[in-house]
């Protein structure tokens, strides 16, 4: 196995914490992305990711047995993320991926049954991205630990856009379907803009968002 991040998801919590165990054991991981939120599984998924105790849970357990990078991809089915966010941060992770999957569905109007055979699933792409761009916002608000940005990433522009609401890194799913070299593309057009904005280190663009205080739905909370 070589190196990299893996992205771990599992049906309980001792699972989680199995499975990072057999990955510890390669010695060739850099560090660990962990799922607790997606919508696609039966059970386990979405009900430890919807729990801002039992997200809390796994972050502590997990926290224990890694000295490597661990990242908490949270899920944006819950009223406040930056809550997940505040619970995991305080549990030791170094970072949260914001956002996974929307929970969506579709029926055949003529069979009247659904087109998933799990009924609902996760919605992901371009039509999600300003879901992902309000709770990136919330989030990187709320915490001091990295955020990742998720979301309907199709271009340097959707990146850009990442950044300016308070992303550190991004992550591009979708777009890698519709055309493999789009990560490369999205990397260089981001060099693009940098260039021509004036600006020498994209660290510049994060959270540079000028929003008016006390305006936004989410300052109620935060």
């Amino acid at each position: 196995m070589c190196g990299g991040r893996r992205n771990i998801a599992a049906s309980s919590v001792d699972e989680y914490c199995a499975v990072l165990d057999i990955l510890e054991e390669t010695g060739d991981i850099d560090g660990y992305e962990i799922n607790v939120s997606c919508p696609n599984v039966r059970e386990g998924g979405l009900n430890f990711g919807t729990s801002c105790p039992m997200t809390g849970e796994i972050t502590r357990r997990l926290r224990s047995r890694t000295k490597k990078p661990l990242i908490i991809k949270l899920t944006p089915n819950v009223t406040h993320i930056s809550e997940f966010a505040r619970a995991v941060e305080a549990e030791g992770a170094d970072a949260v991926s914001v956002i996974n999957t929307l929970i969506g569905m579709a029926i055949d109007t003529k069979t009247r049954q659904p087109l998933l055979a799990t009924v609902t699933g996760g919605l992901s792409g371009p039509a999600i991205r300003p879901v992902a761009i309000a709770k990136v916002y919330e989030t990187a608000r709320a915490v001091k630990h990295r955020v990742i940005g998720i979301g309907g990433i199709m271009n340097a522009c959707d990146a850009s856009e990442c950044f300016l609401a308070g992303a550190t890194a991004v992550q591009v799913g979708t777009a890698n379907f519709i055309d493999p070299a789009a990560g490369i593309k999205i990397a260089e057009g981001i060099v693009e803009y940098c260039r021509g904005a004036g600006i020498r280190d994209v660290a510049e663009l994060v959270g540079a968002v000028q929003a008016q205080p006390g305006v936004s739905v989410l300052d109620s909370w935060l």
